[in-house]
């Protein structure tokens, strides 16, 4: 069996398909691949914000379009990156066990985010996180970062920026885990929705690769992701929406934490629930959608 995956270029994406593929052949052996590699319109603008150009979508877009038109059997995509809705004839069959949600703190010279001094210039592509270091130390100077993970690094090396904040999940699949300062605590810094997680998606009437790809789904992670794109869904979570939603599994049941912040970052809100532990992705996608509808409203309530 021969199947065709496609994937973003940058070193992460090329990293994170790569270790996928190597771990579906361990399950079947005698599998072969072959790599379509893609470069999407999220990688070539780099000059401006993902949330002034037209939001995650644009790292998704034309490798969906890859599958639709057969040229790629599946795709591996990190599920931050997936919008809430998914092209008509697509589906993610696959949600693999999830890597460290955490958002990390990298800094130069301190050791942790209430170590830097006052002023100290810290540099991030998210809004959610720009709305999160300013809820906890409004005293910094926060500037906008985009480029892959050796981009943001090699800015941060040279001295461009005090600390920067990126994905735990990122480092790590590059063997880069050394470079965490501090991991950040999803109490207080709500990760984004699905970071650590990757997703791999295929068109819905190909049995055979959604066999294949079945032999590393983990249910769980994909009930914690369900439930936390239920609460991208309810408050149209997008580049432009300063949202983070974080799903645990506890001793009893489902636990989710959500942020959210106004598009001028000025004001924001949390909201969580425990639930019984969801019996599927429907119930849990059900649950988050509660939750992203309770947040809403206390955003509301705390603009007065």
């Amino acid at each position: 069996m021969k199947l065709v995956y496609a994937t973003r270029r940058s070193a992460l994406a090329l990293a994170q398909s790569r270790a996928l593929v190597r771990a579906l052949q361990r399950h079947h052996p005698s599998l072969e691949t072959d790599e379509l590699q893609i470069v999407t319109s999220g990688d070539l603008i780099q000059d401006r914000p993902l949330s002034e150009v037209g939001g995650k979508g644009l790292f998704v877009k034309e490798i969906e379009e890859a599958l639709l038109e057969r040229r790629a059997d599946f795709a591996v995509h990190s599920m931050k990156d997936v919008p809430a809705e998914v092209p008509a004839g697509l589906v993610f069959t696959c949600i693999p066990e999830r890597e460290d949600a955490r958002d990390a703190l990298v800094c130069r010279t301190h050791e942790s985010l209430a170590a830097l001094p006052h002023g100290a210039i810290v540099g991030t592509s998210s809004l959610r996180r720009v709305a999160l270091l300013r809820a906890i130390r409004p005293d910094l100077d926060i500037r906008s970062l985009r480029g892959n993970v050796d981009t943001r690094l090699r800015k941060l090396d040279s001295g461009e920026f005090d600390a920067i904040v990126i994905a735990v999940a990122g480092l790590k699949r590059l063997g880069l885990g050394a470079r965490v300062t501090e991991a950040l605590d999803p109490d207080g810094f709500v990760p984004a929705i699905s970071q650590g997680a990757l997703g791999v998606e295929c068109r819905d009437d190909d049995e055979r690769t959604k066999t294949v790809l079945a032999s590393l789904h983990s249910n769980e992670t994909a009930l914690r992701v369900s439930a936390e794109r239920g609460v991208m869904a309810a408050v149209g979570g997008d580049c432009k929406t300063p949202v983070g939603a974080y799903a645990t599994r506890g001793s009893e049941g489902l636990d989710l934490r959500t942020f959210v912040a106004s598009a001028d970052l000025l004001v924001h809100a949390r909201a969580s629930t425990r639930v019984v532990w969801p019996q599927s992705t429907d119930a849990a996608f059900a649950c988050g959608h509660a939750l992203g509808t309770r947040l809403l409203a206390e955003l509301a309530r705390n603009r007065g």
